[in-house]
């Protein structure tokens, strides 16, 4: 061992430095190589390359004037930087835990501010040559990286920092690189266009994760009452894992990472102690300055924030490879573990439910008829995956799932054939299935003031009912046709005081109600599930009663099992809760509210309780 220590000090350190360069490329092409889904098999791996890659960036570190004297380029330590960036989100993608998180920012921003990738030795930009092609290429990468792990993180004053960046970098290598590298560069800039203006400031008014500041500490919820629970075994199951997925034809999307499935992840994270919330009367008027985004990063590794649910995300996936990663979910679910399951999709290829009888109609006209002699509006409900093959690998069936309900699971399905899922009721196989099945169709929206976005298009700012879930009072102003326009930050604040004391009503309803089925019982004692369960009866009640919708079931969310009378939309709790929040808006006459519910007015003093 001392003989092969002291051969090794024999050998120049840049020898070693090139040596160890490429040992860390092999082994960071491992990793990047490995599956996202399945828990805690590739921290091994991970931590290996880790360990390659921190001596690395402490040798150059130590002997960077003689690295250099011997050909190192400053961009090569920008990429080393970034590789190192690029495995702790890597690790985050595959384990969700904030703090690789808040390491992949810290790279990130280094090379940004240190301009790494920018080619600061030649004059090839001041004599028109525009930037090095493969630097900049470089550049654009890590542009992109960078802005995705903003995007996830929330740092929306640095996401439009890096946007304006990659287009002026994109606008300066027009004339040096080809067409079609040129052109696909530019989708990638059109794409964050459009998820920016999707995803607004309006969007983000409040944090779409767990804060404290808006949703009850976890050892703060009130326990579902003993009439409810008098049935039900304690097995104290927790959200341990979730499986997001959502493709729609021209759906907005930032490299894979589609608007739906962003707001999902967002929601399904402990926000850091509450610090967004914090920053919210701050923000609305000054820039961030730096020891607020340091706090920021600093609160991500808070060792008191409970552990995030574990979360994949798969992009277009065929059918084979989403029940192939499920299957992994369901095997290494913990004990006291609850899965989720989210598909936002498409029905048939694009074609949603209200076509299918015009499609019809046409096949009969002609007198065509399908291969399988099956009328085209009959066929059993299924959501298209995009996956562009035969038909089996292309569409996820409910009887799919069926085999996976051995193991507890909480589905939200959000299609025009949502409906047909209701099937799996029944058939389980050992877990009754909790369901959260969207409309047929999505409620008619009035034009935002102010917005070009035309409201009949479904995806131009994502799923209504995902948003209802996910950002509800954000999705109820959008639906009367209101915007951040029509009224100031104080307005908002009260009108998010008003949407609390309306969840606290149905979940005070809720909980205390005798025919609450065990499944639910069992997801109420999870946080995050009960949030959801409780803006799922919420967003229930506001499209049934939404005049626009005629009280029609095409355009009303249901559940399986089906949720306590208590709490359906024409109680007076449900009216209740929709009326304070629309008297606010000057929205009653959009609703069709009893006059039962009619509640006394809530004064300044017992607001600022809330």
């Amino acid at each position: 061992m001392a003989q092969s220590n002291s051969a090794a000090t024999m050998i120049p350190v840049t020898e070693q430095f090139w040596s160890l360069v490429d040992k860390a490329d092999r082994r960071f092409s491992l990793v990047r190589d490995l599956p996202i889904f399945g828990r805690n098999r590739n921290d091994l791996e991970f931590h290996k390359a880790f360990k390659i890659y921190t001596r690395l960036w402490r040798m150059q570190q130590e002997n960077r004037q003689r690295l250099v004297e011997a050909g190192m380029k400053r961009w090569e330590v920008g990429e080393i930087a970034s590789r190192i960036a690029q495995l702790y989100y890597g690790q985050y993608q595959r384990t969700s835990d904030g703090a690789c998180l808040s390491e992949a920012y810290v790279f990130y921003e280094a090379i940004l501010d240190r301009d790494y990738f920018r080619d600061t030795t030649s004059n090839s930009s001041a004599s028109g040559g525009g930037q090095d092609m493969v630097l900049a290429n470089k550049q654009l990468r890590f542009l992109a990286r960078f802005l995705t792990v903003c995007l996830v993180i929330g740092n929306r004053e640095m996401v439009i920092r890096l946007t304006s960046q990659l287009k002026t970098l994109l606008d300066d290598c027009r004339k040096t690189f080809q067409e079609a590298e040129y052109k696909e560069w530019k989708h990638v800039m059109q794409e964050i266009a459009k998820f920016l203006k999707a995803d607004s400031a309006f969007m983000n008014k409040r944090p779409l994760r767990y804060n404290y500041a808006f949703d009850t500490p976890p050892d703060s919820l009130p326990p579902v009452g003993p009439a409810a629970a008098a049935s039900v075994t304690k097995r104290n199951l927790l959200l341990r894992d979730a499986l997001l997925c959502s493709h729609y034809p021209h759906e907005v999307k930032f490299t894979e990472l589609t608007l739906d499935t962003f707001r999902m992840l967002q929601c399904l994270e402990w926000d850091p102690c509450g610090s967004f919330a914090q920053q919210i009367g701050s923000r609305s008027n000054q820039t961030d300055t730096g020891p607020q985004k340091t706090n920021l990063l600093q609160d991500l590794k808070d060792p008191s924030l409970p552990p995030n649910p574990l979360k994949t995300i798969l992009y277009r996936p065929s059918a084979t490879h989403f029940l192939t990663v499920l299957a992994t979910k369901c095997e290494e679910l913990p004990a006291d573990g609850i899965l989720l399951i989210y598909l936002s999709a498409a029905g048939d290829s694009g074609v949603t439910s209200e076509n299918y009888e015009k499609i019809a109609g046409s096949f009969r006209n002609l007198g065509i008829s399908s291969s399988s002699g099956k009328d085209p509006s009959k066929k059993e409900g299924r959501l298209w995956l995009g996956y562009r093959a035969n038909e089996g690998s292309s569409y996820v069936y409910p009887c799919d799932l069926i085999p996976f309900t051995r193991r507890p699971l909480f589905l939200i399905i959000d299609s025009c054939n949502a409906h047909a899922f209701k099937s799996i009721d029944g058939e389980e196989k050992g877990e009754t299935a909790a369901m959260l099945l969207s409309p047929i169709s999505r409620s008619p929206v009035p034009p935002i003031p102010g917005s070009n976005v035309d409201p009949t298009r479904q995806q131009n700012n994502g799923s209504q009912f995902t948003m209802f879930l996910t950002a509800p009072l954000q999705a109820f102003c959008i639906l009367i046709g209101k915007s951040s326009y029509d009224f100031d930050m104080d307005k908002y604040v009260e009108a998010e005081k008003l949407f609390r004391l309306s969840l606290n009503d149905l979940e005070a309803a809720l909980i205390t109600s005798a025919g609450l089925h065990v499944v639910w019982v069992e997801a109420l004692g999870d946080p995050f599930l009960r949030r959801f369960l409780l803006r799922f009866i919420f967003c229930r009640a506001v499209l049934a009663l939404f005049k626009p919708n005629c009280q029609n079931d095409e355009f009303t969310p249901t559940c399986l099992p089906l949720l306590p009378e208590s709490v359906n939309p024409g109680t007076q709790i449900c009216q209740s809760a929709i009326r304070r929040i629309a008297l606010l808006f000057g929205a009653v006459d959009q609703f069709d509210l009893s006059e039962m519910s009619v509640q006394p007015e809530q004064s300044g003093d017992e607001l600022s309780t809330i």
